[in-house]
Parts: structure tokens; sequence; C-alpha cells
């Protein structure tokens, strides 16, 4: 029965901090790159002219492809950020029992 405990745990910790560790990095790939567009743009009026096209009701034009990078990426970092507390979560579970555990048997 320890045995069985023992890997569960040790699984949880392992797989929480690797997920933990692959959010992080689709985070830090997302944030570039939205960063490297953000500094590649060429004129900022034309940007804002955009946004203002775009809130008088001329979504349709304005609204971004399926491939548009920057949609990518803004859902990348959301999705990225979301597994990232998920796996959080399953490290500070792991803690938890690993505390109770040890409190248990001291």
């Amino acid at each position: 029965m320890s045995m069985n405990v023992d890997s569960n745990i040790n699984s949880a910790i392992l797989s929480g901090t690797l997920g933990l560790q692959r959010a992080s990095d689709g985070i830090t790939q997302h944030s570039v790159s939205l960063a490297q567009e953000q500094a590649q743009l060429r004129d900022p009026q034309e940007v804002l002219a955009d946004a203002a096209m775009q809130q008088i009701g001329l979504q349709s034009k304005l609204l971004p492809s399926g491939g548009d990078t920057m949609t990518n990426d803004l859902v990348g970092l959301t999705l990225n950020l979301r597994n990232a507390q998920a796996n959080g979560k399953v490290l500070e579970v792991a803690k938890d029992t690993v505390g109770r555990l040890i409190d248990e048997l001291a």
C-alpha cells in the first residue's frame, strides 16, 4: 500500500512539474512571437484607424483569418495559462497529500 501511494504521489509531482514546464515554454514562445509582431508594425496611425473602423461596424473586413498568427498566439497564451494553472493545482494537491502523509506517519 505504501509503495502505491508513493508511486502515485511521485507520478502526480512529475506530471504537474512537466505540465507546468510545457505551459511555461508555450507562454514564452507565444509572448515572444507577439512581441516580434508588434515590433514589426509599420504605422501606429494605421493600427488606430483599423481599430476605429472595426468599432464602427466593419468587423467582417478586419476580423483575422484562420491563419492569423496574432490570434493563434493569443489563443496559445490563454491555453498555456490555463495549463499552467491546472498543473500548479496538481502540484499543490500533491504537496498537501505529502504533508498529510508525513503528519500521519509522525
